[in-house]
């Protein structure tokens, strides 16, 4: 390498001034010439930066360290590449950190060894990553520390030799004098000398390095300073795999009863009282402890010192350290023996992506099918058995309506899902564990489930974790308020064949057990109905006498009070007197009527019902199918309640707002003749509003239409059967991405409602972390929580 300086003086301009040049020529450089001053011109951009600067420019944190990083350059030398690597540290407020004053078990081999804090490594690009060459191992350590001493760097480098196991080092620093530190590493892992198992071989083994000539070095006195640290491990817990292992393989010389009976058959496992046991044995991810004590700064002069050092109580020790030896795959989803929640709704999601290419989910399952010989290869169907153990499961007999609201977080309701205990969300659970989770295993399950429920349905038979009455629960998934209609489609079929079968059974039966019949069927509305029911037929301002309603009694059914008129003998399903509401044409009280409760929908049929109000327009002009069914239901029953009622009077008692009241300013005469009423101005003045009066009135039309029957006579306004049949149709036909998207919504749930079930004590931060967990599934599953409505 050379320096050239040259001069070159401008005399076309005196005023310019003269610059010097300076360049190398690499025309009579050697190889390793070069090499150095690639090396020098690296280290001097290092320099240059600084280590905040190479943190901005890219600079790698090293694994399970907080504050130490690298950089890297490749080098070519020759036929040979090697890469060079700067390891410096930062503390966590940015400036360079002083020094190792503690044992930090995440510093570097290096840093432990030698205590140093910024080094240097350079290794070759290969297999090994080692210098099995000693020469070469010098050659390239004498090359960087030439490149070093041009920069006026202090940093130490080294250089790894010997079999990698080893993790053998060679090193040098300039000490900025004449002296210059070299530094030697080595790891004995296998076949160790018992000698070196003591500190007092390995103080010898380290003095012995020190040569001196001619001189006998035991005769002489060293002092070292050294740091140590013991460290004590409790034994893992995988030795209970082993044993069960072992009984697996003693099964064909051990009794099966024996065998079964023994103790390691019954092992309780760690995760037995957890709430997510039913489901399946989380792997224990704490292995054990480990108790590292640490003596910082000792210095010894002689072996027997070390002696007595090894035998030292851990109490002694300046610093001790405890901390948990976790399971390996506790946090790496890439290995493939985990097994776990996460794990499995993985796979559920996987399984959403593949269900877009099928139309239905038999489409999985047949041979026929093109796109299941895909994925038939890489999955895995359990054996029927364990299908029918699932299914055994599902619609165990006997089973208690479960608690809806047990492991419920108050953030649960934000995810369109499906109640924990409920059945479709005791089907995703289980769909984690069928098989893979994969497609083609759910749709083997979902077809069987589904042929269930419509043996159920058939058979009427009780849908099991699915409440038989109240209204339906909107905020949940779509197929939960499915099969919660089905249940109570069922639970009205079975009622309509039980009522069928007394009325054969009683064609022979005197009027008096009729009678009797009757007034059960007027006891039981009265105690089904609610008055949230009567209150919504009524005008606010109207008062109601609740204490009448709740009053009245069967003799509304009969004629044996001196005070009723003949036509209150045939006034039925009353359920009392609306205040003092009186009835236009015979001055009677108005009653109001036992009527039939809304029919209960979905979320997908309120949606066909407003889609039909937006294609024809005003719903009083022309109202759908369902709307007339229960106008006409009231106007019945309001005529079988009220026998000598006009349309007037309905209108004043279903809809007050359209009935205009009159009240007169002045005294007029009347122009007809004088009745009975008249001095008590009776009739009250008032007309229909304006559109109850149109021409070709739609309501008046109804009421014209409508017999006079009682709730109970009338046909039902849910018909369980088309109902009934219509459920189980969607769920035979669903297409595959939408039942996937409501699995997954309802197995994300269902999976942190679990959770939420752990006795965790008063720990805010869990308390704050599952809050957390809850507002991360709303947010990433937000798309899949719209509910679509395509008619498959």
């Amino acid at each position: 390498m050379a320096s050239i300086s040259k001069s070159n003086p401008l005399e076309e301009d005196d005023d310019a001034e003269e610059e010097v040049q300076h360049f190398d020529d690499f025309t009579l450089a050697s190889s390793w010439e070069r090499f150095i001053s690639d090396i020098e011109a690296t280290c001097r951009q290092w320099l240059a930066d600084g280590p905040k600067n190479l943190v901005e420019k890219g600079a790698v944190a090293v694994e399970d360290s907080k504050n130490l990083f690298t950089v890297k350059h490749e080098l070519k030398n020759v036929a040979k590449s090697y890469c060079m690597e700067f390891y410096f540290q930062i503390e966590n407020n940015g400036s360079q950190q002083a020094g190792i004053g503690n044992w930090n078990s995440n510093s570097h081999d290096l840093q432990l060894c030698f205590g140093v804090k910024d080094f240097l490594l350079i290794a070759p690009q290969s297999a090994s990553g080692v210098l099995l060459d000693t020469p070469e191992s010098s050659k390239l350590l004498s090359a960087v520390a030439i490149a070093l001493s041009n920069c006026g760097s202090l940093w130490p480098a080294f250089v790894p030799v010997h079999d990698p196991s080893r993790k053998a080092y060679i090193g040098i620093q300039n000490m900025g004098t004449v002296f210059t530190r070299r530094f030697e590493a080595d790891r004995i892992g296998s076949q160790v000398p018992v000698k070196l198992m003591h500190l007092e071989g390995l103080y010898e083994l380290f003095v012995s390095k020190f040569v001196y000539s001619g001189v006998d070095f035991s005769m002489h006195n060293f002092k070292v300073h050294f740091m140590m640290r013991l460290t004590y491990q409790t034994f893992p817990y995988d030795e209970e795999d082993e044993e069960i292992d072992m009984d697996e393989l003693m099964d064909d010389k051990a009794d099966t009863a024996e065998n079964y009976g023994s103790e390691s058959r019954n092992k309780v496992l760690w995760d037995d009282d957890c709430p997510w046991s039913e489901w399946y044995s989380a792997e224990d991810p704490l292995r054990g402890f480990e108790l590292v004590v640490t003596w910082a700064d000792r210095s010894v002069e002689s072996t027997l010192e070390m002696a007595e050092l090894e035998n030292a109580s851990p109490h002694d020790a300046e610093k001790w350290i405890l901390h948990p030896i976790l399971s390996p795959y506790l946090g790496d989803p890439s290995h493939g023996k985990r097994i776990d929640f996460a794990s499995q709704l993985l796979c559920l999601v996987e399984a959403l992506d593949t269900s877009f290419a099928a139309q239905f989910m038999e489409d999985f399952v047949s041979v026929e099918n093109p796109s299941s010989e895909n994925i038939k290869t890489s999955v895995v169907i359990p054996p029927p058995s364990v299908l029918d153990r699932v299914i055994k499961d599902l619609f165990r007999e006997g089973s208690k309506l479960p608690d809806f609201t047990k492991g419920e977080h108050r953030l649960s309701r934000a995810l369109k899902a499906a109640p924990l205990e409920s059945l479709f969300t005791q089907f995703c659970l289980h769909s984690l564990w069928f098989g893979n989770c994969n497609i083609r295993a759910i749709a083997f399950l979902w077809i069987e489930f589904v042929r269930e429920v419509r043996w159920c349905w058939e058979e009427t038979q009780p849908l099991p974790k699915m409440p038989i009455d109240g209204p339906i629960d909107l905020s949940t998934c779509l197929i939960n308020q499915k099969l919660h209609l089905l249940a109570i489609c069922i639970e009205k079929k079975r009622e309509m064949n039980e009522e069928f079968l007394d009325c054969i059974g009683s064609d022979d039966s005197s009027d008096a057990s009729v009678s009797m019949e009757d007034h059960r069927k007027v006891d039981k509305r009265r105690n089904t109905s609610s008055e949230a029911d009567l209150q919504r037929k009524r005008d606010s301002s109207i008062a109601e006498d609740t204490s009448n309603r709740l009053r009245f009694e069967r003799k509304t059914e009969r004629t044996n009070s001196v005070n009723q008129s003949p036509t209150d003998a045939i006034r039925r399903g009353s359920a009392g007197p609306v205040g003092t509401m009186m009835l236009l044409k015979s001055r009677q009280q108005l009653h109001a009527p036992f009527t039939q409760d809304p029919p209960l929908m979905t979320e997908d049929m309120h949606e066909e019902r407003l889609q039909a109000v937006e294609a024809f327009g005003d719903s009083l002009n022309v109202p759908g199918q369902l709307e007339k069914d229960i106008l006409l239901s009231d106007m019945s029953a309001f005529k079988a309640a009220n026998p000598d009622a006009v349309f007037e009077d309905f209108i004043r008692w279903h809809s007050p707002g359209d009935w205009e009241s009159c009240e007169p300013k002045t005294t007029e005469p009347s122009a007809g003749p004088s009745t009975e009423g008249s001095k008590d101005e009776w009739p009250p003045r008032g007309r229909l509003s304006q559109r109850m009066s149109d021409q070709g009135n739609l309501w008046r039309k109804s009421w014209n239409d409508a017999p006079a029957l009682p709730a109970d006579d009338q046909k039902p306004l849910l018909d369980p059967n088309r109902e009934g049949e219509k459920i189980v149709h969607y769920l035979e036909t669903v297409r595959p991405h939408q039942l996937l998207e409501q699995m997954v919504c309802t197995a994300f749930r269902g999976s942190a409602d679990t959770l939420n079930q752990t006795n965790f004590g008063n720990m805010r931060q869990m308390t704050s972390k599952l809050e957390q967990l809850y507002l991360i599934i709303k947010f990433t599953l937000g798309a899949l929580q719209r509910n679509t409505f395509v008619s498959p």
